[in-house]
């Protein structure tokens, strides 16, 4: 073998060991072998509106989440704005009714209920899960709170048993905003088939990416159709679909011409095209995979960091409950006198993306429409100042793995230095 062959190989393995800094983000979007097939049978079909890929992901989405009904939209924010529509409807809310939300969550939550005319009702989320804590519910109620809005953060489901307990006693409805978190069981039950409605996100750098998207689910007949009928425009409906016409004869034809434009009730354009079913059609397959290689690198990030937990405290789950990790979130341990902007700095500068922890309470809308006082709230003050999270999503390698241990632990070392 020659000299430039050798050198040929070392170059190559060099390679392979290199940190891919793209890699280090908190999210990323992996093409599945049979994505770019069904995106051309898109093409080749010329079907573009709500069609067979679209159908084909809300019920095998639906199923594997325990549920009878998908119904695809926009956003994972459009799936809850959904949600709460038909709740609210259904259940003849008034306007300044309540809804229980954590205090940990994402500014959607909080824009939704506002825009309903709801109040939301924060309470303060458990310091190792950083889901709401169902032991602080209660004493939140009053005779005008219609809902609980729970929330499975960072990829692990809340602790439900307490909090259905809670909302059978006191005749509460129940939503699940499970953006963040899919295919998960609490104690052997799917997070979205728990409350009455689950929402899911499949947004840029979620569990299951379609670029655009969300989809709600619930077992409820009388749901489904609100919602389907909610998300496109208000349609009556017996013609959601332009297949809805389809082999009818007689009456049912009739009737289904006869509404093709009727609206029974105010509503929104959330639809989806069916590039977007394409693309979850193909995600789907390759969850199983995917998400076993994000608790893989979960697993080598828990021990890896081990040596650090007198300093950041890791992500827990308890037994009973699963995990997948849509990221990994961090926050610094009391008494440690870290300041947070100056290790996501050093991260950010040695490549290793970074996010708040949905910091809400400390928003300048939260806090001037609501008067909310992040004092009242110190679990979610703590995290607020102290957290962050970080991505262990499947197009990781060790080599970027590792690159992350070492950027924390040099970081650390260096702060000892200086009597951290």
């Amino acid at each position: 073998m020659t000299n430039a062959g050798i050198g040929d190989i070392l170059l190559l393995m060099n390679k392979k060991t290199e940190v891919n800094k793209e890699s280090l983000g908190v999210g990323c979007f992996t093409v599945p072998k049979n994505a770019r097939k069904y995106i051309a049978e898109v093409f080749r079909t010329k079907r573009l509106s709500y069609g067979p890929f679209l159908k084909r992901f809300e019920k095998e989405f639906s199923e594997a989440h325990e549920a009878e009904f998908g119904i695809v939209v926009n956003s994972g924010t459009s799936a809850l704005r959904i949600a709460v529509a038909c709740l609210k409807e259904d259940g003849r809310w008034m306007d300044g009714d309540e809804v229980i939300i954590p205090a940990v969550t994402f500014i959607s939550d909080v824009n939704i209920l506002i825009q309903q005319n709801l109040k939301p009702v924060f309470v303060d989320v458990d310091s190792r899960t950083y889901n709401i804590d169902p032991a602080k519910i209660v004493e939140k109620i009053t005779p005008r709170t219609r809902a609980i809005m729970v929330v499975h953060l960072f990829g692990q489901p809340a602790e439900m048993d307490p909090i259905l307990s809670v909302a059978k006693k006191y005749k509460l409805k129940i939503i699940e905003d499970s953006c963040e978190t899919m295919f998960a069981k609490y104690k052997g039950r799917s997070v979205g088939s728990m409350g009455d409605i689950g929402c899911f996100s499949t947004y840029v750098a979620h569990l299951i990416v379609t670029g655009v998207g969300g989809i709600s689910i619930t077992s409820k007949p009388k749901y489904a159709e609100i919602m389907r009928s909610l998300a496109n425009h208000g349609r009556d409906g017996v013609y959601i679909s332009i297949d809805d016409g389809k082999n009818k004869k007689g009456k049912k034809l009739t009737e289904i011409i006869s509404k093709r434009f009727s609206f029974v009730r105010p509503g929104y354009s959330f639809r989806l095209t069916e590039f977007e079913g394409a693309l979850g059609c193909a995600q789907i397959e390759v969850a199983p995979k995917d998400f076993a290689k994000r608790i893989s690198n979960a697993k080598y990030l828990l021990k890896a960091l081990q040596p650090l937990e007198k300093y950041i405290q890791l992500p827990w789950h308890p037994d009973y409950s699963e995990h997948v990790f849509m990221m990994f979130p961090l926050v610094i341990k009391g008494g440690t006198k870290v300041k947070k902007a100056e290790l996501v700095n050093y991260l950010e500068k040695h490549s290793v993306e970074t996010r708040d922890m949905l910091p809400l309470i400390n928003q300048p809308f939260v806090k001037k429409v609501l008067g909310i006082k992040e004092k009242n709230y110190p679990v979610a003050d703590w995290i607020n100042k102290n957290g962050f999270y970080i991505g262990c999503h499947q197009e990781m390698r060790k080599v970027e793995l590792d690159h992350i241990v070492r950027t924390l632990s040099s970081y650390f070392r260096l702060k000892k230095q200086t009597r951290i």
